[in-house]
């Protein structure tokens, strides 16, 4: 031990006496912190995380590679090693020696960068400095431990200073270091996960965005102890003391044994993709990390108040302050300014019915449709069309499930989902006339994903405890029985009254799909978080309304998709034709569909959907004097059904309202507070307010005035991400 000891303080005297040792543990690490710092501003948000991994990643590869390799050849090459070999050592010592000493010139590089990055950029200090910490010990152990092999095979200085490069280069270029992983294509995201620094970024980034511990990146911790192991031992057994000795070229294949942890774990990832999604997810935290003040706009706070001339200050993805008027000086916010004179601030819309899965029209080859890569498509148009949060009401279980996980993880960009899950019917009722085409062998299963039909209390109160335990947001159930030519069997009131109560208990919002007075009057017996559609038949009385009101139930009157029915029957494609679903809407798709309803294959659905009874002045009525007796309104498009294509639809939506004489200001309150207190998230969405997340909708114009202007999209802000919207099409 005393050997140990003394060779630890002999291996650090040599160290600083060497100035290539000084440079690269500490001024070529800190002059990329400060290049890194300003560049990316860092003194605004979540960029200094991404400066601190790409400057601990820079300094580990340096005092690996460098520290480690460069220095034994050269000790070895300066005669240095062979005065070892004299004494009564073996190689474990000068290995170990090493590997402490360049944890001990390191560490002090780790604390000084924290320590700059909370002073002068005003990072916190992270909540899981022990877990950094530890990582960073494993991470420099592992590189010494490549270094030291590297030191073994090579024969010379210039040889070493060639694979060190052939090393070194791709690892400081491909895994983040340098230029930030949100920056790579998907093949190259790829490509990455064989890398042993990219580990280390994604490591130390976890644990400074996410306060993750050493469990959250337990494989790569592994990797690196496997990697600590075999390199130490490899490292021993071919060390050579003198430059004489020289060793054979198959022995260089030891470098790559020594990185088969890695490798490994990059052909795991190519299968998992678990790495390539953290890494989408931590690029989007950063980029919703950052701080900026939007100003001189007219704002909509949500609940009807009205700012004339404001400003909001993003940070960190929430809503930190809204000011009247144009507010601080942006740089003593640390902020970027956003100018908004002339425009109108809204919380992102909100629709509150849609079925995600459902094209709203045909494509030329609807065999090749894929509902699932439809729905992230989807996400993404809502988005791009200031609608930062749906709801679906109803999809394939474990599709939608798949796909929330995906986009509210940040996985994927698009708009907040939230989902209904299957819904609640009666055997031969509505919503199972979509499969009686389909074949037996597939219809099972289709109907076990959309569809739920209890025949007793026992049964229902369990299909709803199961969807519970599955994590969906809300409970659908169907009461309307159709009417014309789509007639059907109705939901048992006593099995609708079991739904009703468990969900409640289960703490789940119940939305009703309503089609007549009956059905409406079921609903609020049973106390419905929401009636769905309300009736286009007939008028809904005004008691009725008055016990909505009382009781705090939501009317959801969807006047798209009724004016979409007649114009489908009609066959009048002017809907596609608007500006925001040309942009939105997929080519095949918009062109599909026109082409479909000109011929002759659509004509039968055409005939069907005009025998239902839709009547556009009943539904109109029965919107105004919901509002008139003050039930609570929110917007919802029942998008996914014909000619009502994903993406602008609450637009739409409020415009019909305002055309049938609603209020713009209640139709953009029912957009956006109202639809956020139905959906339970009034305390995060729908409300411009100090703490909420920043989904912000930026137009040009007032739509007090006029509704259009709600189409003029200037900006979208979603978790405080300014939204490219010219590349949420390009993710895949």
């Amino acid at each position: 031990m005393k050997a140990l000891k003394a060779l630890i303080v002999l291996d650090l005297k040599l160290a600083l006496r060497n100035k290539s040792v000084i440079f690269f543990n500490y001024l070529f690490p800190l002059t990329f912190f400060f290049i890194f710092g300003q560049a990316m501003h860092a003194d605004r948000g979540a960029a200094m995380t991404v400066v601190i991994s790409m400057v601990l990643i820079i300094g580990i590869l340096s005092n690996g590679l460098m520290g480690a390799g460069v220095r034994a050849v050269q000790e070895r090459e300066a005669n240095i090693l062979r005065r070892y070999k004299v004494t009564p050592i073996t190689p474990a010592p000068l290995l170990i020696a090493s590997v402490v000493t360049g944890w001990i010139l390191y560490m002090p590089n780790v604390i000084l960068i924290f320590t700059l990055a909370h002073f002068l950029y005003g990072m916190p200090w992270p909540q899981s400095i022990v877990s950094i910490l530890i990582f960073i010990t494993l991470a420099i152990i592992g590189f010494r431990a490549i270094g030291m092999i590297l030191a073994a095979v090579v024969n010379s200085m210039q040889e070493s200073q060639l694979i060190v490069q052939l090393i070194y280069i791709p690892m400081l270029f491909l895994s983040g270091a340098t230029f930030p992983l949100s920056m790579f294509p998907q093949w190259l995201l790829v490509v990455t996960q064989f890398l042993p620094a990219t580990y280390m970024v994604i490591g130390i980034q976890g644990m400074l965005l996410r306060n993750e511990g050493i469990g959250a990146n337990l494989y790569p911790a592994l990797a690196l102890v496997l990697t600590a192991f075999v390199g130490l031992f490899v490292a021993y057994k071919l060390f050579r003391w003198e430059k004489e000795e020289k060793i054979r070229p198959a022995a260089k294949l030891w470098l790559a044994a020594v990185l088969a942890p890695f490798l490994l774990l990059g052909f795991w990832q190519m299968h998992a993709r678990t790495g390539i999604a953290k890494t989408k997810i931590m690029n989007r935290q950063l980029a919703r990390g950052d701080t900026f003040l939007i100003r001189g706009a007219r704002i909509f706070v949500g609940d009807g108040k009205v700012i004339e001339n404001g400003s909001i200050l993003v940070r960190g993805g929430k809503i930190a302050e809204v000011y009247e008027g144009t507010g601080p000086d942006p740089k003593s916010l640390h902020a970027e300014t956003v100018e908004a004179a002339g425009k109108t601030i809204l919380p992102g819309l909100i629709d509150v019915h849609v079925h995600l899965g459902a094209p709203g029209g045909f494509y030329p080859e609807m065999s090749k449709y894929d509902p699932e890569k439809a729905m992230l498509r989807n996400l993404a148009a809502y988005l791009y069309s200031g609608v930062t949060t749906v709801r679906s009401v109803g999809d394939g279980l474990d599709a939608i499930l798949k796909v929330r996980t995906e986009v509210n993880s940040g996985e994927d960009l698009g708009a907040e989902l939230a989902t209904c899950g299957p819904l609640f019917t009666a055997a031969g009722g509505h919503g199972t006339e979509y499969f009686k085409g389909v074949p037996q062998n597939l219809r099972s299963n289709l109907e076990k994903q959309f569809l739920r039909i209890p025949t007793s209390i026992d049964q229902a109160d369990q299909q709803v405890d199961e969807l519970k335990s599955q994590h969906v947001d809300c409970i659908k159930a169907i009461l309307e029985a159709g009417a014309g030519g789509s007639v059907y069997n109705r939901l048992d009131t006593s099995l609708f009254d079991a739904i009703a109560h468990e969900a409640h208990v289960d703490s789940l919002p119940l939305s009703v799909h309503t089609g007549d007075v009956r059905d409406v009057t079921d609903a609020v017996q049973a106390r419905a978080n929401s009636v769905e559609h309300g009736s286009f038949r007939e008028k809904i009385p005004d008691a009725l309304f008055e016990q909505m009101a009382r009781d705090g139930i939501f009317y959801d009157p969807t006047l798209s998709v009724g004016e979409a029915m007649k114009d489908f029957a009609a066959g009048k494609a002017d809907l596609l034709k608007r500006s925001l679903v040309q942009q939105v809407g997929p080519p095949e798709l918009l062109q599909g569909t026109e082409a479909a309803m000109d011929s002759s294959e659509t004509e039968s659905l055409r005939k069907s959907l005009a025998e239902y009874p839709v009547d556009m002045n009943i539904a109109v009525d029965n919107l105004k004097r919901a509002y008139a007796h003050r039930v609570s309104l929110v917007t919802g498009s029942d998008a996914g059904s014909y000619l009502v294509i994903h993406g602008p639809t609450v637009q739409h939506e409020m415009q019909l309202w305002v055309q049938a004489g609603i209020p713009p200001a209640v139709a953009l309150q029912a957009a956006t507070l109202n639809a956020a207190r139905l959906m339970r998230s009034e305390n995060h969405i729908g409300l411009i307010h100090p703490g909420n997340d920043a989904d912000l909708l930026v137009i040009d114009g007032n739509p007090l005035e006029d509704i259009t202007a709600i189409e003029r999209i200037s900006l979208v802000v979603f978790k405080g991400e300014r939204i490219d919207r010219t590349e949420l099409f390009n993710q895949h």
